[in-house]
């Protein structure tokens, strides 16, 4: 698959999603989404589109402002590498309990 397929034009997003561009651009600036620039037009890369949509919902449909989204983005990243990290460590238990 090509670099071109795996992006996903942002204003095709916006329009589809009904989503303003400038929540895209205030997501860019607060590290919360990266963005792709090819010949002027904005893209983001397909493995960004759930969480883009995510925000997305928590800003439109919920009504949380950009601070929120900050917060939460970070509390759910971190609830993640802690599950990750006790399935680390309840696969080592499992080498000790075997024995």
């Amino acid at each position: 698959m090509s670099a071109q397929t795996e992006l996903i034009d942002v204003n095709q997003f916006c329009i589809y999603h009904n989503v303003e561009i400038s929540f895209i651009h205030s997501l860019h600036q607060s590290g919360l989404l990266d963005i792709v620039v090819v010949k002027e037009t904005v893209f983001i890369q397909s493995e960004q589109l759930e969480q883009l949509e995510k925000l997305a919902r928590l800003h439109y449909d919920l009504d949380i402002n950009l601070e929120g989204i900050e917060t939460i983005a970070y509390l759910l990243e971190k609830v993640t590498r802690l599950q990750d990290e006790m399935t680390t460590i309840k696969n080592k238990l499992r080498v000790y309990d075997s024995e």
